[in-house]
């Protein structure tokens, strides 16, 4: 299934994208497990994030994947989640609608991840995010 992904994530160019992103921010690449590439060290300051992912590309500014995997455990399964999300979002178009999603939660929450979908369906805690609760006007007591 892995290698769906990764086909699918290379001909939508968000893999493509994602080499260039971490090149771009001088990282180190390197393959990783079920055909993921693992950029350590990445040096922009955007998007502020301690790890992200482009495609099947996982991006972290940390020294290695493993330290930080090691700091955070769940993480790389959380962002290699995001991995799946580009592929049936059809590549690109992940990007605008995961904008949306964190602005939608930001609204709702005041956090970018609480009540976002893709965060969500990646494991808020996995991603070293916490539940934060609906503003008083969206809940149910508001």
């Amino acid at each position: 299934m892995a290698r769906v992904r990764n086909v699918a994530n290379w001909c939508n160019l968000s893999t493509p994208l994602g080499l260039v992103v971490a090149t771009l921010g001088r990282a180190h690449i390197t393959r990783g497990r079920d055909g993921l590439w693992l950029a350590e060290g990445y040096r922009l300051k955007f998007p502020i994030a301690g790890a992200f992912a482009l495609g099947s590309v996982l991006i972290t500014g940390h020294h290695s994947w493993r330290e930080l995997a090691e700091r955070r455990p769940g993480l790389v399964e959380h962002e290699e989640h995001h991995t799946w999300q580009y592929a049936y979002s059809l590549g690109l178009l992940y990007l605008p609608i995961y904008t949306a999603c964190m602005g939608w939660s930001w609204v709702r929450t005041g956090d970018r991840a609480s009540a976002n979908f893709f965060e969500r369906a990646a494991g808020l805690e996995r991603g070293g995010y916490e539940q934060r609760p609906l503003r008083r006007r969206f809940s149910r007591d508001g």
